[in-house]
């Protein structure tokens, strides 16, 4: 523990370095509130105002749920081939959000709904990547790697944020709510572009062009945080692979009730106020949940951290079912968001221990195959709906999927270090 409180104190104090670290962090944190809080997860609480006042029906909701997951990991899956600087391309990222949720207020047209979420998710994933790779990687030159926790509590400041707003502007309608959006991204762009503008040479060099870290990996064993002992280029390839393969679970595992929270809980408690704010309470848990992971020791297997988030979440959907009350929502809604971001951080982590300043591509493939689980979600989880008018066999399948994932994960740890024995 002495190491995590000297590293919470290197983060933390006042000095020259701290300041750096602190507005790499934020900005960060402020660039994924937009790209992920705004530009994939506003869509979850506008669906039931815009399934009410008939604009769309459920199916299409499906849709263009899918449209968005599958640009995300088509973004994903393009990381390692874009040969654009890390902070560029968070800058490019930021004004496309601006533009793409506006065009959702400005058009009722289906079809440019779908190609404008499909785009949104394109944009979203590589400015997720981008913006990972360029701040962790600035702070662990900064020596302050404890503020990376902060990086990821932006996903769930945008969702506090975009859910209250929805309740606010309900009376106005869901264009109004995407409009107010696009001006909420607008600001939150102006106050963090000098930040990414002014990146450094140095920082610039060290933030290859992504397609240069996918096809070279690293040598030499990465010097970050919790870096293990050298490892050949075919295992850290191996290790790779099972990192991308295990952290696509939980992307089927939280999106059906990530996308369609709102919905289920306006069925099973019709009339109530409370699902208006379940789904604030999942983005709430994110930041403390996000806090708290970058806390931990740095030397603690992520692998075995990931299990652990994924029996937390597959906690709190069976929650949803079992107990479809108030009380059930909202702890389950707490339990599937605590460890939403922390499961991020922990990847990403993984990534740089096995990658170091080359893991862009590998955290490009990762967030892929988390983009390929949630495609499926929507698509699986709206048909059933319709058809047998509950959401409850597929939360039990997405369930069961995050269980799968986690005793993978403890199996890969346990395999891992009886070799490194």
């Amino acid at each position: 523990m002495a190491r995590s409180d000297s590293m919470h104190g290197a983060a933390f104090r006042p000095s020259a370095e701290a300041a750096s670290a602190a507005r790499v962090a934020i900005a960060c944190m402020i660039a994924l509130a937009v790209a992920l809080g705004v530009g994939r997860f506003a869509f979850t609480p506008l669906l039931p105002l815009m399934l009410r006042v008939g604009v769309l029906d459920l199916r299409e909701g499906g849709l263009l749920a899918s449209a968005n997951y599958a640009g995300y990991f088509i973004g994903a899956l393009t990381c390692a081939f874009v040969p654009i600087e890390h902070s560029r391309m968070v800058r490019a990222g930021l004004v496309v959000t601006v533009v793409l949720t506006l065009a959702m207020g400005l058009t009722t047209r289906f079809p440019v709904w779908v190609v404008v979420r499909f785009v949104a998710g394109v944009v979203s994933a590589w400015t997720f990547v981008f913006a990972s790779q360029w701040g962790l990687a600035r702070l662990t030159r900064l020596g302050a790697p404890a503020w990376g926790g902060v990086i990821y509590t932006g996903p769930g400041i945008g969702i506090v944020v975009t859910g209250l707003m929805v309740s606010a502007a309900a009376r106005q309608g869901p264009a109004f709510g995407w409009l107010l959006f696009g001006a909420l991204c607008a600001v939150s762009t102006a106050f963090v572009w000098r930040t990414f503008a002014r990146a450094s040479g140095a920082a610039s060099a060290a933030a290859a062009a992504p397609k240069a870290a996918g096809a070279h990996p690293a040598s030499r064993s990465p010097q970050v945080p919790g870096a293990a002992a050298p490892m050949s280029a075919a295992e850290r390839r191996l290790q790779g692979i099972w990192l991308v393969v295990l952290y696509g679970m939980p992307g089927f595992g939280y999106i059906i009730t990530a996308t369609f929270l709102p919905v289920i809980a306006r069925h099973a408690l019709p009339g109530s106020s409370w699902p208006d704010l379940f789904w604030p309470m999942f983005g709430a848990a994110l930041i403390p949940g996000s806090l708290l992971a970058a806390r931990l020791p740095a030397q603690w297997d992520n692998r075995l951290l990931l299990a652990g988030c994924y029996i937390v979440q597959a906690v709190g959907i069976s929650l949803g079912i079992v107990f479809p009350t108030a009380a059930g929502f909202a702890v389950g809604s707490v339990l599937i968001g605590l460890p939403f971001t922390a499961i991020t951080l922990f990847a990403m982590r993984e990534a740089r221990r096995l990658h170091g300043d080359h893991a862009a591509g590998l955290m490009g493939y990762a967030t892929a195959a988390y983009g390929v689980g949630q495609i499926a979600g929507p698509l699986v989880a709206a048909p059933i709906a319709a058809r047998v008018g509950s959401f409850a066999p597929a939360l039990w399948l997405a369930a069961f999927v995050l269980l799968v994932g986690a005793v993978g994960l403890v199996v890969l740890a346990v395999k891992s270090r009886a070799v490194d024995d």
